[in-house]
């Protein structure tokens, strides 16, 4: 994406937003063309028509760039997962399909465009805070299922709830953490219905 002309400094306001935006879109294209690792920020600035010392006005390095189009990606997972769930008639319907979301468009996002997962492989091994964020939003979305589960007698109260949400998710990881679903992904649909029942039979009162 060419820049016939340079944005200035001084611009404050909705101009430097869009101007942010700018440069994590132009960003996103030329990751997907080149990859994140190979990618510097002198290459952006290049690609964009900014200089690299105006890039960096707007963000401090090149893992800020790259933080932004992960975080983009994860939104959409969250709201692919919400989506899926909605109208679910109960917990435990929630929870099938909230796997089966969670693994489908994480595959999606993820391998449709092997150059952008170098950014997702990147932020999972180095744990950015857009993938912790990612982590407690899901963690957060087990928590409401199996309190919903609980009230309405569908699961067991016995165990405690921060024990069942935590091995629920580690269960889940391989096949939402990037770094381990190319591992899982010829798998992944089958068994994201397979560990889904095993869960729920043991979330059983």
């Amino acid at each position: 994406m060419k820049m016939n002309k340079k944005p200035q400094p001084t611009q404050r306001g909705p101009s430097e937003h869009n101007v942010r935006d700018q440069i994590v879109e132009a960003a996103a294209e030329y990751f997907s063309r080149y990859g994140y690792e190979k990618t510097t920020v002198s290459d952006l600035a290049k690609e964009i028509g900014f200089s690299k010392a105006y890039i960096y006005k707007f963000f401090a390095t090149k893992q800020a760039i790259g933080e932004v189009i992960c975080a983009n990606c994860l939104s959409a997972i969250l709201n692919a997962i919400n989506e899926g769930m909605v109208d679910a008639p109960t917990a435990s319907e929630r929870f099938r399909r909230m796997f089966k979301a969670t693994v489908a468009a994480s595959a999606e996002l993820f391998f449709e465009d092997r150059k952008l997962y170098d950014i997702a492989a990147s932020a999972a091994s180095e744990e950015w805070q857009s993938t912790v964020s990612y982590q407690i939003e899901i963690k957060k979305i087990i928590l409401q299922i199996i309190l919903e589960g609980r009230d309405a007698g569908e699961f067991e109260r016995k165990t405690p709830i921060d024990e069942t949400v935590n091995a629920i998710y580690l269960v889940m990881q391989p096949y939402a953490n990037p770094l381990l679903l190319q591992h899982n992904l010829n798998l992944a649909e089958q068994a994201s219905m397979i560990l889904s029942s095993l869960i729920l039979r043991s979330l059983a009162p």
